[in-house]
């Protein structure tokens, strides 16, 4: 009998192209810090390790937190390491701005002060292969086609809420949201007929059963079919017990006010106040494991479990049921969920690059940039006004204490196991908040403390290209929770056609399925960061082989009564690894919650504190992940400077 593995394609070449069969330059970064001084004298210098060849978005295997990007880092965090060896000058002159950081926050932090400062010289540092942070563009080619995919940043969500500020960058960008109307198709989930399903594997549920209802915000989220079944006829084909069946039901079609004794002017506040699976247990009767073990995992991009969210955010955010036994009025649905590029939020990071480097690529339209490819060997050319530097990771940042240099601050940095030195006049961190400390070791205490109280949501994005999605046709699957796998959740990619890229139109053509995974604890008695702290160390000790076996293990399971074949159908994995994902928002069940967003005594506000010439950016700041905080950031960093 052949070996399982045989069958789910693990013998194929297609996903061994990761970082070590990609760029040199990365192959170098892993393996630098076991060299030593003399031995790395002789390896290239940083300007021939990026070339014509050098194309971060078309590389697969291990992505996002990649091997080389993090393991300076975790030197200086970790082991206190401060001596990276000779110290060479990054620059024969002072630069105006020094920005850590080359994601959302950090580039328009470099756009910002470019627009105040036309004549400024500009240099981004960032210790990842590639710009955007988590807005990440993941390529594959499938038979001479290209699929574009995102490894992070989905979406400018509900942007007709944006403040003046996001709305003028973005204009400024030529981001015009009404393109969406028309490039995200918004019926072509139910003109496929493609619904929502439940899928429960047989490893873990004792049976395989795909049932074809949506347990979450699917049907808000990707606008698929109708569940053809009823809840009952939804919970009758789980594979579960009679017990639990009844419970189950009785939760998706409770109507009754179960919060009676409580006042309807203060259930906000108490639902936001008590775990979602308190709130199951107590108010709803739910004592089966297996009704339990079902929602588990399925709050999503919270990172945590049921017992770890809310119950507010838990049935209003992730679409988990319950809310009719609330007794509150029906919710809103919020602004229609359309406003993805191809690459997801990617396309802001690269516009804003192209912008402030034209010669990375041609065009100037949202358009032209979709299929842009850009080179990379136009973002740190000596001539540019600004730059952006790659796979430098900063390892210190001070201001001057040269009386007569006192608007200067000093930028050290590791490339390619080189240490660098630069001086500016003026430095915005928009890197993690928690590295920020050990950058910044002269800040004073309580800002310290308040910038290592953000523990980053670790994420696992999966990118599979498939050569066909007849399978997903024939089940009339469009997108699946998973509950109780590796991945939570898969799903179809969205379907945008913007300028020359056309998203899959029938199923006989290639498309990307998009997969997640929060790791987290249960039942643990664990706060939210400790979770997020064991996540983190979960991601980053998987091997890409284990988790390439459980996306395709996951996928024939999903989709093998419909033909799929793992080993043929699957052509591209490409995982993308964020130890440090989501920023941290408060968690009402672990944090101190205040009145006011802008309570001086949050973390947050209490970390971005401008020192000196020093100023911070990034999401964290707002402690808010999504992209408008990021820029939100960035304009007031740059304002504190001047």
């Amino acid at each position: 009998m052949k070996n399982p593995d045989y069958y789910l394609g693990m013998d194929r070449p297609i996903t061994r192209r990761d970082m070590f069969n990609g760029l040199a330059g990365l192959t170098l970064t892993g393996l630098i810090p076991q060299l030593s001084w003399a031995e790395r004298s002789s390896l290239p210098k940083p300007e021939d390790l990026i070339d014509a060849t050098y194309y971060p978005p078309g590389l697969s295997g291990l992505r996002g937190n990649h091997e080389g990007s993090f393991e300076v880092s975790h030197g200086l965090a970790r082991k206190g390491q401060t001596d990276w060896g000779p110290v060479q000058s990054g620059a024969n002159f002072v630069y105006d701005l020094v920005v850590v950081g080359g994601g959302i926050s950090g580039l328009s932090a470099a756009y910002f002060y470019c627009k105040k400062h036309p004549d400024a010289r500009v240099l981004i540092l960032d210790n990842h292969d590639d710009f955007g942070g988590h807005a990440k563009r993941n390529e594959f080619e499938v038979n001479g086609r290209t699929l574009i995919g995102y490894g992070g940043a989905q979406t400018m969500q509900e942007p007709s809420g944006y403040s003046l500020i996001v709305k003028d960058l973005l204009g400024d960008l030529g981001v015009e949201p009404k393109v969406f109307d028309t490039a995200y198709d918004q019926d072509f989930f139910k003109r496929h007929k493609l619904g929502a399903g439940i899928h429960f594997d047989a490893e873990v549920w004792g049976d395989k059963r795909m049932v074809p209802y949506d347990l979450g915000p699917f049907h808000d989220y990707l606008m698929v079919m109708p569940s053809p079944l009823s809840a009952k006829e939804a919970v009758d084909e789980m594979p579960i017990s009679a017990e639990a069946k009844t419970q189950f039901v009785g939760l998706l079609t409770e109507t009754d006010d179960r919060l009676s004794e409580i006042a309807k002017a203060d259930r906000w506040d108490y639902l936001y106040n008590i775990s979602y699976r308190d709130f199951l247990v107590k108010h709803l009767s739910i004592s089966e494991a297996e009704v339990l073990g079902v929602l588990q995992d399925l709050s999503i991009d919270s990172g945590v479990g049921i017992d770890s969210i809310n119950a507010l955010s838990a049935m209003s955010y992730s679409g988990l049921p319950g809310w009719g036994a609330t007794g509150l009025p029906e919710l809103e649905s919020d602004e229609t969920y359309i406003h993805h590029f191809p690459d997801g939020n990617a396309s802001i990071a690269r516009q804003l690059v192209r912008k402030m480097i034209p010669a990375v690529a041609p065009g100037d339209s949202i358009e032209s940039l979709i299929t842009a490819r850009f080179d990379y060997l136009q973002l740190d050319q000596a001539d540019n006004r600004v730059q952006l530097r790659l796979n430098s990771t900063v390892t210190h940042v001070q201001n001057s204490s040269d009386a007569k240099n006192t608007k200067q601050v000093t930028v050290s940095y590791v490339q390619n196991g080189q240490a660098y030195q630069v001086k500016a006049r003026g430095s915005i961190l928009a890197c993690n908040n928690s590295m920020i400390p050990f950058l910044c070791p002269e800040l004073p205490e309580a800002q310290r403390e308040a910038l290592a109280f953000q523990v980053k949501i670790p994420i696992l994005y999966t990118t599979v290209a498939l050569r066909n999605w007849k399978a997903w046709k024939k089940l009339g699957i469009g997108a699946t929770v998973c509950p109780g796998s590796y991945h939570i959740n898969a799903m179809l990619d969205f379907p945008v056609s913007l300028g020359d890229y056309r998203f899959s139109e029938t199923e006989d053509q290639p498309v990307i399925v998009h997969m997640e995974r929060f790791p987290h604890r249960y039942g643990e008695d664990l706060t939210a960061q400790q979770q997020y702290r064991l996540g983190r160390y979960e991601l980053l000790t998987t091997p890409f082989d284990v988790i390439e076996r459980n996306v395709r293990g996951q996928l024939q399971s999903m989709l093998g009564e419909g033909g799929f074949d793992a080993a043929e159908d699957i052509v591209g994995i490409t995982v993308n690894r964020w130890s440090h994902g989501y920023s941290y928002w408060y968690n009402p069940l672990f944090d101190k919650v205040y009145d006011d967003d802008d309570d001086p005594c949050y973390p947050h506000i209490i970390g971005r504190k401008p020192f000196g010439r020093i100023s911070i950016a990034n999401a964290d700041s707002a402690a808010n992940a999504m992209m408008e905080s990021a820029i939100e950031q960035a304009h007031r960093a740059v304002a504190e400077l001047g």
